[in-house]
């Protein structure tokens, strides 16, 4: 009962921190000077961060911001389709819903895994020990700027998806399709692993299901998705037209990210902590699943 309550009075700290930053950005955004819309978003995102790393040092947890990954970009597409009334309304509605599923699935994710405020993610943990004393300023520009940057980033595609007044066409629904098979795909994996994680003990590690052909088929489908919020700008400019195709920036940003910073972390742990997990890396791919064996 004990643990229960903890971790309702915590929800409780998470929700009216969050809700505390939207009410901010609410009123803050509409008085922001710039004519740019993208830099307007961008400042609001800081602030955002700014607010939720102040309530991360408040309880001493770094991991108040990891809903943060997935509660912006819905809110960043709403944002969008008010200021684009004049876009694509079925291109603006899918993507509102394809978004809006991938964020709610992955928050409710998180929150299922979280302990409370006194969990935090053993990265931060590990972290915090090698950094010291420095550790909260190192825990702002790494796990709290950074990843705001990161999301801001792939969300940049949507600029071009939801003002375009292009009819919603082929490539829409190639990019429908690359979306939403990509949160099937990290959703069935999330699944999987929740399961094994239940009736396993630490020392074992998942290699069955999704993870049977891709080691981190989770991440797989979180770049995915990234990618398929990409081809909306595509299909929203055209592929005759340059205009949203240094957008890519985004796609190539999540992938660097979870490529070259988020798997190497996993895959280290594992080595240490895993018998066996050299012999997995060695039969089954990082990522994308070998066509022939």
């Amino acid at each position: 009962m004990k643990k229960t309550n903890s971790k309702i009075v915590s929800s409780a700290i998470i929700s009216i921190t969050y809700l505390s930053v939207f009410f901010v950005i609410y009123f803050l955004f509409p008085v922001l000077p710039f004519s740019q819309s993208m830099i307007n978003v961008f400042i609001a995102d800081i602030v955002a961060t700014v607010i939720i790393f102040a309530v991360s040092v408040i309880f001493s947890n770094s991991s108040v911001y990891d809903p943060y990954w997935s509660v912006a970009p819905p809110i960043i597409v709403i944002c969008l389709m008010k200021l684009f009334p004049e876009g694509n309304e079925l291109r603006q509605y899918v993507i509102l819903a394809l978004v809006l599923f991938w964020g709610v699935r992955l928050t409710v994710n998180w929150w299922r895994g979280w302990l409370g405020i006194k969990h935090q993610d053993w990265r931060y943990t590990s972290i915090a020990e090698k950094t010291g004393k420095f550790y909260w300023p190192v825990s702002f520009l790494g796990i709290h700027f950074m990843p705001t940057v990161f999301v801001f980033l792939g969300c940049l595609p949507l600029w071009y998806a939801l003002s375009s007044i292009e009819p919603f066409g082929v490539i829409d629904v190639v990019a429908f399709l690359v979306t939403f098979s990509a949160i099937l795909i990290e959703w069935i994996a999330d699944e999987q692993l929740i399961k094994f994680r239940k009736n396993s003990s630490r020392k074992r590690f998942m290699q069955y299901g999704l993870w049977a052909i891709s080691r981190h088929p989770n991440y797989l489908g979180e770049i995915s998705f990234w990618g398929g919020i990409f081809l909306f700008a595509v299909a929203a400019t055209g592929l005759n037209h340059s205009n949203g195709m240094w957008t890519i920036i985004g796609f190539i940003s999540m992938i660097i990210l979870f490529k070259f910073i988020s798997i190497p972390l996993m895959e280290k742990r594992n080595l240490e902590r895993k018998p066996g997990y050299l012999e997995y890396i060695k039969r089954v791919p990082a990522l994308f699943p070998r066509l022939k064996n």
